[in-house]
C-alpha cells in the first residue's frame, strides 16, 4: 500500500488559503468546517483551493504545521542558549505556555483529541510538528547544558518530556476542561518557577 503523502504546492495564493483554512477551523471545528467556507474566507476559487490542498485533511494538517513551526522558530530566534540553564528553561517554559494556553494550540488539540478515531493521522502530524519537534530542540539544548557541567542527564529525550510535562501543571487541564479560559500572568509565572526549580532539583549540579 502506498503510504506517501501528497504533494502540497506553494505558489503565491499558499499563505492566503492557510490563513482562511485556519479562520474556519478555529470556528468551526474540523468536521464543520466546509471547503466552500474556507474558498470563501480565504477569497479564493474552490479550483484555487484544491490547487495546494488535495482535501481538507491535508489542509488542516498543513495548517497546524505551519503555525506550529513559526512557534518554534519565534521561541529558537529570541532564546539566547549561552545563558544559564534555568533562564533559557524559564524562556522556553513561557514560550511553551504562550502556545498550548492560546485559542490556536487549544483548538487545534480539541479537534486533533475528537477526531482521532475517524484520523487518527491529524494527531499523529499535529503531535510531530508540535510537542514532538519541541522536545527534540529542547533535548538538544540539555545535551548543551550538561556538556557545560550544569546538568547531569543521561536521558536526554526523557528529560525534556518531564519538563514539557512539568510545564502543563495544574492550568492547561483547567482550560481544557473549559473551567478557566484566561490566566493571570502571575499564575502563569508561578508555574514556570516551579517547573524551572523542580527539573533543577532533579537534573542539577
Amino acid at each position: 500500500m502506498n503510504t506517501q503523502r501528497p504533494e502540497i504546492r506553494r505558489g503565491r495564493k499558499y499563505e492566503q488559503v492557510l490563513t482562511g483554512a485556519r479562520e474556519v477551523f478555529l470556528r468551526d471545528g474540523f468536521d464543520g468546517a466546509s471547503v466552500d467556507d474556507i474558498a470563501r474566507a480565504a477569497k479564493v476559487s474552490k479550483a484555487t483551493l484544491y490547487n495546494y490542498f488535495p482535501d481538507k485533511r491535508e489542509m488542516f494538517m498543513e495548517m497546524a504545521r505551519e503555525q506550529c513551526a513559526r512557534q518554534t522558530e519565534l521561541i529558537l530566534q529570541e532564546i539566547d542558549m549561552t545563558a544559564p540553564t534555568p533562564d533559557v528553561l524559564a524562556f522556553t517554559a513561557r514560550g511553551m505556555l504562550r502556545f498550548i494556553l492560546s485559542e490556536f494550540g487549544l483548538k487545534v488539540f480539541r479537534i486533533c483529541v475528537a477526531e482521532a478515531d475517524r484520523f487518527p493521522e491529524l494527531g499523529r502530524r499535529f503531535y510531530e510538528s508540535g510537542p514532538a519537534m519541541g522536545r527534540q530542540h529542547l533535548a538538544a539544548f540539555l545535551r548543551f547544558a550538561c556538556e557545560r557541567g550544569e546538568l547531569t542527564i543521561v536521558d536526554f529525550d526523557m528529560a525534556a518530556a518531564q519538563f514539557q510535562e512539568l510545564c502543563k501543571a495544574d492550568l492547561y487541564l483547567r482550560m481544557v476542561f473549559g473551567i478557566d479560559n484566561s490566566f493571570e500572568e502571575v499564575e502563569i509565572e508561578k508555574v514556570v518557577e516551579e517547573a524551572v526549580s523542580t527539573f533543577m532539583a532533579r537534573y542539577g549540579t
